[in-house]
């Protein structure tokens, strides 16, 4: 990424159902400078991450999503379609403060649609059916020409056939919290399609407006459920009203505003690189952890348990951080083992030269640790001593 403005905060696309980041080339190029350094999400399972296995969930997204915005270190401005606007506000009530804005269009409500089972087979009946999704997107879409709606079926094309179905029941079913109003306090916008026949005015009004505090709703002529498709220029007009009113309002930050996790930690996570895991650290580095039996002593041995650690996490996110000096204190949830879940906190240690020294890593529950323990020694048998880790029962 290459920031426009340091300070300002960057904007955040995340897809909805069956599509992935391409969705988005109509639309960035009409917000000109403010989308050059955007960030445009492939959610696992979709677009360029289609082969990436399940489980999936709206949690899962969310956590993935945390993770990428963490390793820039800015604040933010969110924009989620359809399903994407349901896992936006799980990131946002995730960052917090790092999120300064909040953009959803043609939003499923977070609780879900709630359709009835025989409403969903034809949902369910879209994996590995490439006329029966372009017939979908053409019926719920008003301004889609052949080439549009081509380009969006080729995304959902990719998607595995049996996945298809599993996504549609996130967004049907929503999100526990999505029954409660939003944790997320700080300003929304809301925009719909006029002519979108799934997302109506009167699902926006009774799920969605409601559950903000103040919201600001706008609707697209001659659009559907792709408004950011059909009608791009409209779209933007919107959003950079929205990000000028955020603008006037917030001012300019200075970097130390912005929580500042540390980067090359996050980075490392993300990429499951051996090579970014030692870039941050110091030759005589000390990795002490709930799931090793003994400390792992050395930038070799720790980079390969990081390394190692970071493939069995299926998805990770990193929720709250303070810093004290040389300290960094990172709490963190992640899933494994098939939609796991466990928590935790990180403390690194720095030298002067912000290369770090000692890690701490405390895992709950204690059974979740052990397991994590084992798989470990699994997965190493042969390049670490087996006596770092413990036995499975």
């Amino acid at each position: 990424m290459n920031p426009t403005h340091p300070t300002q905060p960057a904007l955040v696309f995340i897809h909805g159902f069956l599509d992935g980041a391409a969705v988005w080339d109509d639309l960035t190029p009409q917000l000109g400078e403010r989308a050059n350094d955007a960030l445009r999400v492939d959610l696992p399972g979709m677009g360029a991450r289609a082969a990436e296995p399940g489980p999936y969930s709206l949690d899962r997204f969310a956590a993935d999503i945390t993770t990428q915005i963490r390793a820039l270190s800015r604040p933010v401005v969110l924009i989620g379609h359809s399903m994407g606007a349901q896992i936006a506000e799980l990131v946002a009530v995730r960052l917090n403060e790092l999120v300064r804005g909040l953009v959803l269009l043609t939003p499923v409500p977070l609780d879900g649609t709630g359709l009835a089972a025989e409403a969903m087979q034809s949902f369910h009946a879209l994996g590995g059916n490439p006329a029966a999704q372009r017939a979908l997107r053409r019926n719920v879409s008003v301004h889609l020409d052949d080439i549009q709606l081509e380009r969006l079926g080729q995304l959902g094309d990719r998607v595995d056939a049996t996945a298809a179905g599993t996504f549609a029941d996130l967004w049907n079913a929503g999100h526990p919290s999505g029954a409660e109003p939003s944790r997320y306090r700080g300003p929304v916008l809301i925009v719909r399609g006029d002519g979108d026949t799934f997302v109506t005015a009167e699902l926006i009004s009774l799920g969605v407006t409601p559950r903000f505090k103040a919201a600001e709703l706008v609707s697209i002529e001659r659009a559907g459920h792709w408004p950011h498709v059909e009608q791009p220029a409209a779209i933007a007009r919107a959003v950079t009203s929205f990000l000028a009113n955020l603008d006037r309002h917030q001012g300019v930050l200075s970097t130390s505003d912005v929580p500042v996790a540390p980067q090359g930690w996050t980075r490392a996570f993300g990429q499951k690189s051996a090579d970014a895991f030692a870039e941050t650290f110091s030759p005589d580095v000390v990795l002490e952890a709930s799931v090793l039996a003994r400390p792992a002593v050395g930038i070799d041995q720790v980079k390969t348990v990081m390394t190692t650690a970071s493939r069995i996490y299926e998805a990770l996110s990193f929720t709250h951080e303070a810093h004290s000096g040389l300290r960094d204190y990172l709490e963190w949830e992640v899933q494994a083992f098939g939609g796991e879940q466990m928590r935790g906190v990180t403390v690194l240690t720095k030298n002067p030269q912000g290369k770090i020294v000692h890690i701490a890593i405390h895992h709950r529950p204690l059974g979740g640790a052990l397991k994590f323990s084992a798989e470990l020694g699994h997965r190493l048998q042969g390049a670490l001593d087996a006596s770092l880790f413990y036995r499975s029962a």
